[in-house]
């Protein structure tokens, strides 16, 4: 598969189950998203989850929901923002999965030697979300997404990938002030979600 078709004819050929158009949408952000979740989870929760088991997941279920035509991106920039914000979704559940009270990893008291003397090496728990937490996790995903237009969705974009407010504004010719409104939008947005769900 070319490299450079166009964002519109990779999504169409993903719809039709296309194994190229798949490897080529992984290949192109699967470095950048192993690289968010290390960094989103933190070493002592690395000892529980693997980077490269969210990335797996956040691909899983980005495939099932684009093979059902429930991806609303519109360009590659659009896609990367909400994989990234898959990607954080997943790393953040996994990180409260694993400071519950019973499972608090923060209590956890290492036991020098003690792996290595039993011969057992400790698998970290299945953490995969259940089809009714997926669903909830593409609704808010996708409702994010369809509540920006776009500047708005460009500064989230760009916010996501690491860029400051100036470097934002920089780009897009547009105020810090701009862009902290619209990050604000974004943060009051989710806040409404969590509280509904709560």
């Amino acid at each position: 598969m070319a490299h450079d078709e166009s964002f519109a004819d990779v999504m169409a050929q993903l719809r039709a189950g296309d194994g190229g158009a798949a490897a080529l949408v992984f290949n192109r952000f699967a470095n950048r998203l192993v690289a968010l979740a290390r960094s989103r989870l933190g070493a002592p929760l690395r000892q529980k989850v693997d980077p490269e088991d969210v990335l797996q997941s956040v691909f899983r279920s980005f495939f099932v929901r684009q093979a059902d035509g429930q991806v609303q991106a519109d360009s590659w920039d659009s896609l990367w923002a909400m994989l990234v914000v898959i990607t954080v979704r997943k790393c953040g559940r996994r990180a409260t999965y694993f400071r519950a009270a019973r499972r608090d990893l923060r209590r956890e008291v290492p036991v020098d030697g003690a792996e290595e003397a039993s011969g057992v090496a400790r698998e970290p728990a299945d953490d995969e979300p259940t089809p009714d937490e997926a669903a909830m996790l593409t609704e808010t995903v996708e409702g994010l997404m369809n509540s920006l237009v776009g500047r708005q969705r460009e500064i989230l974009a760009l916010t996501l990938q690491g860029l400051n407010a100036a470097e934002i504004g920089v780009q897009l010719a547009c105020t810090e002030r701009t862009v902290y409104r619209v990050l604000e939008r974004v943060k009051e947005w989710l806040q409404e979600m969590r509280d509904e769900d709560a």
